[in-house]
């Protein structure tokens, strides 16, 4: 299973099973969270036998059950993309443990951060966790119930895409991918423009928690093109591999990778 098939298998999973991750499994996601730091100048950790962060019933509300095992997404302070770049990296590890055969599950609030193992210098900032570890085949009776509390109808293409134009298939192809895409209580805020074969990807950035569904989307819309790269920051675009065209926003603005603003609130997917 490749990262874009895992697009289509992954799903919020809250109810593990106690039983250790392969050491193989861990190693693979350490080595991909290594490559995800060096890219992205980031530090995520991958935190495994830890049962205080998600112990306290307090703070986990009683949404999880069983989980020892997260990712947790750490970077700079002074990084003006930090969350969206964390969405972005964290989202392709999720995609990653989903085709090890693992659970997963993006937590924004619903742990105690003051009780994580990870390592946070004085420049940096713990923002989310990711829980993962080995999951039942099918949802527990607590999980659907938890689903259907909180799942709201997800979004079609057509919500998502603006075009004053006919797009062309590599545009539907990355959409495709962008409408299963994880994001706060499934609100889904990204927008999408395309015109004169250039793609930006923007949100209203009313909570910290959108900068990360950004991230997430962007990862998506790239994985279901297949080839191409997007620029960090919100309005940031997407330069297709065989695209010609003058990267101007699809909005008229341009942005680079040091664009972006900021936001507050909360996340859970």
């Amino acid at each position: 299973m490749n990262l874009k098939k895992a697009i289509q298998e992954r799903r919020s999973r809250r109810s593990y099973l106690d039983a250790p991750v392969a050491p193989l499994s861990i190693e693979k996601l350490e080595i991909a969270a290594w490559e995800c730091n060096r890219s992205g100048k980031l530090n995520i950790q991958i935190i495994t036998n830890d049962k205080e962060a998600f112990g306290n019933l307090k703070k986990t509300y009683g949404l999880f059950s069983g989980v020892t095992n997260y990712i947790a997404l750490v970077g700079k302070k002074e990084d003006p993309n930090l969350c969206e770049k964390l969405g972005y990296y964290g989202e392709s590890l999720v995609l990653l443990a989903t085709t090890l055969g693992l659970g997963t599950c993006w937590v924004g609030a619903t742990f105690d951060k003051e009780v994580c193992r990870c390592k946070v210098a004085e420049d940096e900032e713990l923002q989310c966790v990711i829980a993962f570890g080995n999951v039942k085949l099918k949802d527990s009776l607590k999980e659907k119930a938890i689903t259907k509390a909180i799942h709201r109808k997800s979004k079609e293409i057509k919500d998502m895409l603006k075009a004053i134009e006919q797009v062309p298939n590599w545009v539907v192809d990355g959409m495709r991918c962008v409408v299963k895409a994880p994001s706060a209580r499934n609100r889904m805020p990204v927008m999408f423009y395309y015109s004169g074969g250039v793609v930006a990807a923007r949100i209203k950035g009313e909570s910290l928690y959108e900068f990360f569904d950004l991230g997430i989307a962007k990862l998506h819309f790239e994985l279901g093109v297949g080839k191409g790269t997007w620029e960090f920051g919100n309005g940031g675009m997407f330069e297709y591999e065989h695209s010609n065209f003058k990267r101007e926003s699809a909005e008229g603005e341009h942005t680079n990778r040091n664009s972006g603003t900021e936001g507050t609130g909360d996340r859970e997917a």
